[in-house]
Order: structure tokens, then sequence, then C-alpha cells
């Protein structure tokens, strides 16, 4: 086998180093800019930490915070739940009535703007609001119903997916065996898409907390997203706090990601060695 020339290989790395410049410079300024003891983000007076003490201090970032993390949470636990079901019905059912249809309003806002499906909520709980009290009032409700309207189509999809690449005979063989349905679904099935399902969750997750065009259509004077906060404050001067702010939520992406990408590694090493023992009986 012939050799990879040495200016190629020097290329590959020259451009994978660019690469990851490009995507990771501005966090490693930012992160390093959270620490600077002077009030203006761009001018390096020395280190400091005054800035995350005050970033606690906060109450209007604060309350963003509590609050966009408690939709996310919801949202994302709700959308599984539902991307899930959705996800069985397409790949799972037989051929019905509608199908199309389904699997169509189901994936549509994936491509839809997010202009276009903030406005449409806005106007389906107006709409609401004549008729039910719950709905007068735009709020943390709203928002959550508004999140895991949008998260449920990306959890379907991923979820969708795993189920495709899942061997059916192995289901059959248990039903013919006598287990019960819901017997395969949580003995065989679930622990097979259950990378699926914590990727999916975080995926909504991130998706929830990161929202900001259609929390500002769907929410209300009493509900703030950290996001809107973020972006109102921006608007008047980068503070060093929202610095400090991102700083803490790269740190715990960064575990939380690492937490995930572990889970899912060791179920996925420990479904090939089953698989293994199986074909070698």
């Amino acid at each position: 086998m012939d050799a990879i020339p040495v200016y190629k290989t020097k290329w590959k790395w020259l451009i994978l180093g660019l690469g990851l410049s490009f995507l990771y410079l501005p966090i490693l300024s930012l992160v390093i800019y959270s620490f600077n003891a002077n009030r203006l983000v761009t001018v390096w007076s020395g280190f400091s930490t005054q800035w995350y003490g005050a970033l606690f201090e906060d109450t209007l970032l604060m309350n963003g915070i509590t609050l966009s993390l408690t939709i996310g949470f919801l949202s994302a636990s709700a959308a599984v739940i539902l991307g899930t079901l959705a996800a069985f019905v397409m790949t799972r059912f037989k051929k019905f009535r509608g199908e199309t249809s389904f699997a169509f309003m189901i994936t549509a806002p994936l491509v839809m703007p997010e202009v276009i499906t903030g406005l449409s909520l806005l106007l389906l709980f107006i709409s609401l609001g004549q008729v039910f009290d719950l709905f007068s009032q735009r709020g943390m409700l709203t928002i959550w119903i508004a999140h895991v309207t949008f998260c449920t189509a990306y959890v379907s999809v991923v979820v969708s997916s795993r189920l495709r690449e899942l061997d059916k005979s192995i289901e059959e063989a248990a039903m013919d065996l006598g287990a019960t349905p819901f017997k395969v679904f949580f003995v065989i099935t679930l622990p097979t898409i259950l990378p699926a399902l914590v990727a999916g969750w975080l995926l909504a997750f991130t998706l929830s907390l990161d929202d900001l065009v259609i929390a500002s259509f769907v929410s209300g004077p009493s509900a703030t997203t950290l996001p809107m906060v973020v972006f109102s404050s921006v608007r008047l001067g980068v503070s060093p706090k929202i610095n400090a702010l991102a700083t803490l939520i790269i740190a715990v992406v960064s575990v939380a990601t690492f937490i995930a990408w572990w889970v899912m590694a060791k179920a996925e090493k420990r479904r090939m060695q089953e698989l293994k023992t199986a074909n070698a009986s």
C-alpha cells in the first residue's frame, strides 16, 4: 500500500487546526474575558472573579436561568415521550390512511421558519384565551407548549432513525415466546433505543434553552427566559456578567455532553457484546 505523501499530511493537520481555531477561539476568548477585572469586555485589566459574584446577585438573570432550565427540562421530557410515540407510529405501525400527512405534520417544525411558528402559536393562544382563562395570560405554560411543539419533531427524527436500524426479528421472537408487546418494549426495545432517547432529550433541552424567537412571541410580562434577558441586555452593551454566564453554561454543557457520550458508548459496547454472544451461540 502506497504511503501518504508528507505534504498531504501537513495540509490535513493545518486545515484541521484552522477549522478548530475558527470554532473554538471565540469561545476561549469569551472564557478568558469572563475573568477580566475591567467592566469593558475588550480591555484586559487583570484577573478577577467579581463578575461571577455579580452574576448570582442579578435577580433578573437568575430568574431567567431558573425559568429556562425548568421549561427546558419539562419540554425535553415531554418531547421525548411524544417523539417516541410518533416514531413508533411511523416505523412500527402498518400503513394507514393519512400516514403521509401525519409524518409531514410531525416533521414540519424542522423546516418551518421560527417567525412563522411563533406567530402561529401566538394566534392560537389568543384564540384559546377567549375560551379558556388558562391561556388568557401568556407565560410559562404557553412557552412550554410551544417548545414541546418543535422539540418533538427533532426527537421523533432521532428515535425513528434508531428504530429503523433495530432488528424486528428480535421483537417478533420475544412475542412468539409469549411476551406481551409492553414487555417486549420495556425489556428489549427500550434498552436498545436508550442512547437515541438520551440524545433526543439533550437535543430538545438544548433547543429549548437556546430558543429566543418563538419564546418572544408566546411569552408574557411574567415570564422572561434567559435568551430574552441576554438579548435585551446585549442591546445596551455587553456586560461581563454575560461572559461569566456563558462560561458557566459552556462548563455545564461540556460535562453533560461527556456524561451522555459515556453512557451511550457504554450502552453501545454492551449491545455489541450481546450481539457477538448471540451470534456465537
